[in-house]
């Protein structure tokens, strides 16, 4: 599969379904109190830069990157389609991701997923591609619901 990733400034109406999808699914398995996916306006923040992804046309997957430090960023919003789940999308965008951060400089690349069996792939990918158990960081608190990974750059 050849996969396309562009920057992306939100406008798409395919991106609003497709996050709008991601929201959903979240409230679907996250209580609301521990639901930290961003919406459209959440991510039209300057510190985050959002990515989608493409391949033959068809909007696959997206991720964002947001600027905590001069040394440390997080991981945001990354989603894949549910068509093109197993097929190497998401070991696509992390890696894209990493090397993103690598360029800009940080130090540390941070996360935070759902600790509900919904999110195991995530937290399997995020795992095998190197992320460790971390505290919460950047006003996350302690959460039952929440794991919060970190990968050393």
């Amino acid at each position: 599969m050849q996969l396309e990733i562009h920057g992306d400034d939100l406008s798409d109406p395919r991106i609003a379904q497709f996050l709008t999808e991601h929201i959903s699914d979240m409230r679907a398995v996250s209580p609301p109190e521990s639901k930290h996916a961003l919406d459209l306006d959440g991510l039209r923040q300057p510190e985050i830069t959002f990515w989608s992804v493409w391949s033959a046309g068809a909007l696959v997957g997206c991720a964002a990157l947001k600027h905590l430090s001069p040394t440390h960023a997080e991981l945001k919003s990354m989603r894949t389609a549910a068509s093109v789940r197993r097929s190497g999308v998401a070991t696509h965008i992390l890696q894209f991701i990493v090397a993103e951060a690598r360029r800009r400089g940080y130090q540390r690349l941070s996360l935070e997923t759902g600790a509900m069996p919904f999110f195991a792939p995530a937290r399997a990918l995020y795992a095998k591609h190197g992320f460790q158990p971390c505290p919460p960081f950047n006003g996350y608190t302690d959460d039952p619901n929440s794991v919060f990974m970190a990968l050393e750059l």
